[in-house]
C-alpha cells in the first residue's frame, strides 16, 4: 500500500464534500517577527501591545493576513496542491482577532465545480473556515482555484457555479469586541488621516516599491506551510520559473499601503480579489488604492473604508483593464476589502 499521495486532482472533488485539513498550528510572536521581516508591515495596532490596549483590545493581535495565510496554507494540500493558479476570493470575513497563543485549524466545503474546455483542468470553488482552539470561527472566505486533472479521460462533473455576493455589506462586518478609537493617537500611528479625510473615488499612490526575491518568497510560503508545487518546483513550468504565492503579493501590497493608509488598522472583510497575472522573482511590486465606499460602525470612534488595492509590476497606470475588459499584463493583484479606521 502506497504511503505517499500525489494529492487531489479535479476529478476527485464532489459538490458538498467537506474536507478537514491537517496540521493545526499554534501561532506566536515568532510569526509576527517573521511577517514583519518579510514585509514592510508597520500598522500600529498589530505592532504595539500598548497601542492596542489604548484602543480597547487586551493586546496587539497578529496581523490579519497572518491568520489568513495560516488558514489558507492548511487548505493547500487538499485543495490546491495540483493547482495551475489560484484565481480569486469572495465573501471573506475576519470574525475575531487572532492573538499569540491561538491555535488555528481549517475546514473547506466544495461549493462549485466547472471543467475547462481543454478537458485537462477545471475550477474548484470552496468555502473555507478557520477555527481556533475553542472551536470559534476566526475567519471565513470563498476562493476558486484551477486544478489539473490526474486522468484527462475522467468524465466532467455537472457544472455548478456558486452565486457569490459582490461585496460584504457594512452591516455584516464584525467589529472586534471592545475596539474603541475614541482616544486614538495619530502621532503613534504615523499619519493624521482619519475616516472623514477620505472621499469615495479618491486614488492613493503608495509611492514605494519592493523587488521580490526568490529566497524570501519561498521562505514566506513555507512559513504558512503552503505546499503548492508551483511555488517551489521549477520543473513544473516550461519556462522553469516558480510562481510567487499570491498571498505574498497581497501582504506586500497591504504593507506598502501604510504610506497613505497608516490608520486603516484592521482588515475586516475581503469582498473580492483576483490574481490578475503571475508574479515572479525579480518583479518590483508597487501599489495604489482607490476608496470605493465609507460606512459607519457601532463601535466608538470606528469607521470603515472599502478599499480597492491594486498591485502592479513596476509603476502601472490607474487603469487595470484594457478596452476588452482584460487585465493589463503588469497588473498582479486587484483586491477589494473593508478596513477599520478612526473617525
Amino acid at each position: 500500500m502506497a504511503k505517499t499521495s500525489a494529492g487531489r486532482f479535479f476529478e476527485d472533488y464532489r459538490i458538498g464534500q467537506v474536507i478537514d485539513h491537517a496540521v493545526p498550528r499554534t501561532l506566536s510572536g515568532g510569526e509576527r517577527a517573521l511577517y514583519h521581516a518579510l514585509y514592510p508591515a508597520r500598522h500600529a495596532l498589530q505592532s504595539s501591545d500598548e497601542f492596542a490596549r489604548a484602543c480597547g483590545l487586551p493586546a496587539a493581535p497578529l496581523d490579519d493576513l497572518i491568520a489568513f495565510h495560516t488558514v489558507f496554507g492548511k487548505s493547500v494540500p487538499d485543495i490546491s496542491i495540483n493547482a495551475v493558479a489560484n484565481l480569486g476570493y469572495a465573501e471573506g470575513r475576519f470574525l475575531r482577532p487572532v492573538m499569540p497563543g491561538d491555535t488555528l485549524r481549517a475546514t473547506s466545503e466544495v461549493i462549485g465545480l466547472k471543467q475547462n474546455s481543454n478537458g485537462r483542468s477545471g475550477v474548484v470553488y470552496v468555502h473555507t473556515r478557520g477555527m481556533d482552539q475553542h472551536d470559534r470561527c476566526v475567519l471565513e472566505y470563498c476562493r476558486w482555484v484551477m486544478v489539473r486533472k490526474g486522468n484527462p479521460d475522467a468524465p466532467a462533473p455537472a457544472t455548478v457555479i456558486p452565486e457569490l455576493a459582490a461585496a460584504v455589506t457594512p452591516d455584516a462586518l464584525v467589529i472586534p469586541e471592545g475596539l474603541d478609537f475614541s482616544d486614538y493617537d495619530v502621532t503613534q500611528a504615523g499619519e493624521p488621516h482619519r475616516w472623514g479625510d477620505y472621499s469615495t473615488g479618491e486614488i492613493i499612490d503608495h509611492v514605494d516599491g519592493v523587488t521580490v526575491e526568490e529566497a524570501e518568497h519561498m521562505m514566506a510560503t513555507r512559513l504558512w506551510q503552503n505546499t503548492s508545487k508551483v511555488h517551489f518546483d521549477a520543473s513544473l513550468r516550461p519556462d522553469g520559473r516558480r510562481l510567487i504565492y499570491g498571498g505574498h503579493v497581497i501582504s506586500l501590497a497591504r504593507a506598502l499601503s501604510f504610506n497613505g493608509l497608516a490608520n486603516a488598522q484592521m482588515i475586516v472583510a475581503i469582498n473580492a480579489g483576483a490574481h490578475a497575472n503571475p508574479c515572479f522573482a525579480g518583479d518590483t511590486v508597487h501599489a495604489w488604492s482607490e476608496v470605493l465606499d465609507r460606512a459607519d460602525t457601532p463601535a466608538p470612534g470606528v469607521g470603515a473604508l472599502r478599499l480597492r488595492l491594486a498591485a502592479t509590476r513596476g509603476h502601472a497606470p490607474a487603469e487595470l483593464r484594457d478596452a476588452d475588459g482584460k487585465y493589463l499584463p503588469d497588473v498582479l493583484l486587484d483586491l477589494d476589502y473593508w478596513a477599520l479606521i478612526p473617525t
